[in-house]
């Protein structure tokens, strides 16, 4: 739509370059082209704003095959308006100096044009169809049928439209016959998917069993090898139990040599230990003997002296000599208690002894 704008009784229109303006002024053209800009008075101007772009209209019909099945039908058109002189003296284009908006509705003319020669074309193919060619084929054949019938149709150029391109989208059936010729696809695919489930189950069974006699191969095998395993075992022990023994035999035959030698040498050194200590208790014996005689002389020697020099003395000197040997050989005395009877007698003979002359 146009943007016009107000000024002092003036209009001015600014229009899109993808809208083609037309500007009559007392039946007189004025401006003529896509993305004018000019000024006008709104009483004596006549506009149309044709659009120049491409566009898309998209249909939707039902038509019925040569069964008589009705199926629907889903396309798109896209079309343009090649030249908008045409179109705007055939369709109203003619739009409202005051606001832009178009007086009436021209696009829906041309989307109910093309709609409804779109499905004159393609009932007219469908009519010779069967279901299920149309399902197979039929939005191929639809859409090439469709864009011939357009590109002929001749009232399209006399209006300045041009085609650009025709897509068909869809043929779909009515949903109890679609779900109808599902069923037998469905099935095939359920049997194809039965049919790999057994060959699965079938492989699983067979490798299953290739596992297991595998399993039992190897069973088989490692109770050979332990059986191997526990000869070679018993050998290992009893070559290991013959060296132990040689190895104890020998061992016990050196013990006994190294005994036998260690016997060997403390009886030598006992019988050279008893040697020493007898050759040593006679020269003991032998050194001793000689020392008593020679003590024993030097006793007697002494003897013979002392009794010599005792001979030479007189009686008195001895009594002496035996008082102070017998003071000498007497214990230590601390204190002496002397008795009356005892003080009596030795006064009674310390008198006699002055009376005699003699000493006490």
């Amino acid at each position: 739509m146009a943007d016009i704008t107000r000024r002092l009784g003036w209009r001015h229109l600014r229009g899109a370059p993808t809208a083609h303006v037309r500007h009559h002024r007392s039946g007189r053209l004025v401006h003529d082209g896509p993305g004018l800009s000019f000024w006008y008075r709104s009483l004596t101007a006549a506009l149309s704003e044709v659009p120049v772009d491409d566009r898309e209209l998209a249909m939707t019909f039902h038509a019925r095959t040569s069964d008589f099945q009705d199926v629907a039908v889903q396309a798109t058109v896209t079309y343009r308006i090649s030249d908008p002189a045409i179109a705007a003296a055939r369709l109203d284009f003619s739009i409202d100096p005051d606001t832009g908006a178009w007086r009436g509705a021209p696009l829906e003319q041309l989307s109910t044009l093309l709609t409804e020669t779109a499905q004159q074309h393609a009932l007219d193919v469908l009519a010779r169809t069967s279901l299920a060619a149309a399902l197979v084929d039929g939005v191929a054949a639809v859409r090439e049928r469709i864009a011939g019938g357009l590109a002929a149709e001749p009232r399209l150029p006399a209006t300045g439209i041009e085609m650009v391109a025709v897509r068909v989208v869809a043929l779909r059936p009515e949903p109890e016959v679609e779900r109808a010729l599902r069923t037998p696809a469905r099935e095939q695919i359920q049997q194809d998917a039965d049919k790999a489930t057994y060959e699965r189950r079938a492989v699983a069974v067979e490798r299953e069993r290739a596992i297991a006699e595998n399993e039992l191969a190897s069973q088989i095998e490692l109770a050979r090898r332990e059986e191997q395993l526990v000869d070679q075992r018993g050998t290992n022990a009893r070559r290991e139990a013959e060296e132990h023994a040689a190895a104890d035999a020998v061992r016990a035959g050196a013990e006994a040599a190294r005994t036998v030698r260690l016997a060997e040498a403390e009886a030598t050194r006992s019988l050279r230990l008893a040697e020493a200590e007898a050759t040593s208790k006679v020269r003991l014996a032998g050194a001793k003997a000689q020392a008593a005689r020679e003590v024993g002389a030097a006793r007697a020697e002494a003897q013979a002296a002392w009794l010599r020099v005792h001979g030479d003395v007189d009686v008195t000197t001895l009594h002496a000599l035996t008082g102070t040997r017998l003071a000498e050989n007497l214990p230590r005395i601390e204190s002496v208690t002397v008795s009356p009877d005892v003080l009596t007698g030795l006064l009674a003979k310390l008198g006699n002894g002055a009376a005699s002359g003699e000493p006490a």
